[in-house]
């Protein structure tokens, strides 16, 4: 959810998508390579995003993902069952 949330903001690369996670939760998230990649892959599979090669800020060549409007469905579905699951966890915590 976190990567399709940062992917609906515009398009990135791998590096940037896990920088932005990092800059977002104050520095305390980390998503490790050995984690994003293999779900980039699989969202790509999945048709929830796009890629196409191109060059970074720093003159790289990077592949740079961006939301599928099948993507951006699932963000939606995925934030609603994440409020829900907040909101009853919050009821749980709050029962003496």
């Amino acid at each position: 959810m976190m990567i399709l949330r940062t992917l609906n903001q515009g398009p990135l690369h791998g590096y940037g998508i896990a920088k932005r996670i990092h800059e977002w939760s104050n520095g305390d998230l980390a998503i490790e390579d050995g984690s994003l990649y293999p779900a980039l892959n699989r969202m790509l599979h999945k048709g929830w995003l796009d890629a196409d090669w191109g060059v970074t800020e720093t003159n790289r060549k990077a592949r740079f993902y961006r939301l599928t409007v099948e993507g951006k469905k699932q963000l939606e579905a995925e934030s609603s069952a994440f409020n829900k699951m907040v909101n009853a966890i919050q009821l749980v915590m709050r029962t003496s």
